[in-house]
């Protein structure tokens, strides 16, 4: 059994699959789009880094090319171990088993702060941002970038796949906690039919991953996002 940190929320995608969620890794945003606007909004040439579910660390080693250190928390020990190996040569780079609401951090000890299509999508996740405060330092900034569920075909199936999620009410969500926000129109850009419709698979139900895959024509799919920032 993996070990799971206490209080973690399950991510099935890459917690059941982690092959083929590497696989959409590599997929995502070929132009780097949403990592050259973070840099824009709060440089992090010599920053200390926190990467908040970092899964089996993808992004932890381009974070340290520029960064003084880099931090990735993920509750899914198994994961964990991965994001370790990884980074096994990376002298920049710890990595935690703990969750988004009990980071291992002292106060005031980030300079920027980064949940990629984790934990931070809307009502329920209080006891994280409450972390955050606590923990980025005066003149840091955290970012969370996630699915925009109200664009797009992609957003579309995903509410096909989870119709209890409802955009309106984590919109009203994050208006209500103050934090900036703008669009994202990324891609998936895949090297194989076989690559795409599997990650089509562990993204949706199966109904909703066959009718996806009859509607998209190719190797590439729109991908919306959307940035959420708040400046400390």
């Amino acid at each position: 059994m993996p070990r799971i940190h206490t209080g973690a929320i399950p991510s099935p995608n890459i917690w059941n699959t982690p092959a083929v969620y590497e696989t959409e890794n590599r997929a995502v945003d070929p132009e780097g789009l949403a990592d050259a606007r973070l840099r824009e909004l709060r440089p992090w040439t010599g920053a200390t880094i926190l990467d908040i579910g970092c899964g089996t660390g993808y992004h932890l080693p381009s974070y340290a090319r520029e960064a003084r250190a880099v931090i990735g928390v993920e509750p899914h020990g198994d994961l964990v171990s991965v994001a370790r190996r990884r980074c096994a040569a990376v002298t920049n780079v710890t990595v935690h088993t703990a969750t988004a609401q009990a980071l291992p951090l002292p106060d005031a000890s980030v300079d920027v702060a980064i949940a990629r299509w984790a934990y931070f999508f809307g009502p329920g996740c209080e006891p994280g941002l409450r972390e955050l405060s606590r923990v980025v330092r005066r003149g840091g900034a955290a970012f969370v970038i996630d699915l925009d569920g109200s664009r797009g075909s992609f957003g579309r199936w995903f509410r096909e796949t989870v119709p209890q999620y409802s955009p309106a009410k984590v919109e009203a969500f994050w208006t209500q906690q103050g934090w900036e926000r703008e669009e994202l129109d990324l891609r998936m850009a895949f090297e194989t039919r076989a690559d795409l419709e599997a990650v089509l698979r562990i993204e949706f139900t199966p109904k909703v991953a066959r009718a996806a895959a009859s509607e998209v024509a190719g190797l590439e799919l729109p991908y919306p996002n959307v940035l959420r920032w708040r400046r400390f």
